[in-house]
């Protein structure tokens, strides 16, 4: 059964320099008891799809229903349905962590508010800093109390936006184990993300979002199988033509299927790299071509997006979205921003 379902959904911003189309016409589907990650570059369109999701952007056109409820016509019921952490987070940070979850229990008008606290307080380890302020928590501490205020109405669907972002690998972890336990227990999980890894580990299925589309759905594993070679990436001087040097040599051999460059890195795709790579590094060292680091790896999402879009998942976003002048990191506020200013 579907929780979440969207038709052709769209929301453009405008500006003083130009007008935006963060998101262009998305159709998707995400069913009960899954965690679906959302997995694109920063400017990809993640947090604005998200915001229209949970109501705090209105769609420019396009339908969206979220828990049973239009998002735009019920939006009230949507709220009562969700729970969202946003990437900033909810934390009142001169109150206790106690406070904090009492205050969202009366919001939702939850019975015996104290109770549901403990609760939370003890499912997410926070016993004991519960009576403390929450400004001198840690960031890992912090982040859990973040994900307790979303679960206080034990929504079925809790969408999280960039929960690991700034945490260590300890914390890190900690909140995948928690995000697995959630589902566990019946709750279905909405994750942005630009961290591979944390796609792979955590998602059942996963959507790419690129320039406000949807370039690529599957499973993690479907998708990379979709990609199907190994890759081997050189790190090239950029001096005396190195790079295009190295691409003209490359390119017409018979055993490289892709090849793909920037700035001082080529990365080819190829068959049986074990025994690829040799002869290449051969063909290198003969035409003079000094190569400055190599690896091999099997396919990894970050080539899946790769191959669909032309440039890296690690990239800061598509140079039209920099072209348009637009600041995408205030756009849910409306903040407007010259291309390259500070």
């Amino acid at each position: 059964m579907a929780i979440i379902e969207t038709a052709q959904l769209r929301k453009i911003f405008k500006t003083r320099y130009s007008v935006v189309e963060a998101v262009r016409g998305v159709d998707m589907r995400v069913d009960e008891g899954e965690i679906f990650g959302f997995l694109g570059p920063n400017g990809a369109g993640k947090t604005t799809m998200l915001r229209m999701l949970t109501t705090l952007l209105p769609p420019s056109s396009g339908q969206a229903r979220v828990a049973g409820c239009d998002v735009q016509r019920e939006p009230a019921r949507v709220r009562e349905r969700i729970g969202y952490v946003s990437q900033s987070g909810g934390v009142d940070n001169n109150a206790t962590g106690r406070e904090n979850l009492l205050l969202q229990a009366r919001l939702y008008r939850i019975d015996k508010p104290a109770i549901r606290a403990a609760e939370l307080l003890a499912a997410l380890e926070l016993e004991a800093c519960a009576d403390r302020i929450a400004h001198t928590y840690s960031g890992g501490q912090r982040r859990r109390l973040d994900v307790a205020l979303g679960m206080v109405h034990r929504p079925r669907l809790l969408f999280l936006d960039e929960p690991t972002t700034g945490l260590d690998p300890q914390s890190r972890a900690w909140l995948w184990n928690e995000v697995r336990s959630l589902r566990a227990a019946g709750t279905t999980i909405f994750l942005t993300t630009h961290y591979l890894e944390e796609a792979d580990a955590l998602c059942d299925r996963l959507a790419i979002i690129d320039g406000g589309r949807i370039v690529a759905e599957g499973t993690p594993t479907a998708l990379k199988r979709s990609v199907a070679h190994d890759v081997i990436t050189f790190g090239l001087d950029v001096y005396n033509d190195t790079l295009q040097r190295a691409q003209d040599l490359l390119r017409g051999q018979p055993f490289v299927h892709e090849l793909h460059a920037s700035k001082d890195e080529l990365r080819l795709y190829v068959s049986q790299g074990n025994t690829t790579l040799p002869v290449i590094m051969q063909l290198c060292a003969n035409a003079g071509i000094s190569i400055n680091s190599i690896a091999l790896a099997h396919p990894t999402l970050d080539d899946v997006f790769l191959r669909l879009t032309g440039h890296s998942l690690r990239d800061e976003g598509p140079e039209e979205h920099k072209a348009a002048g637009y600041d995408w990191k205030a756009k849910a506020t409306g903040s407007k921003k010259k291309a390259g200013a500070r």
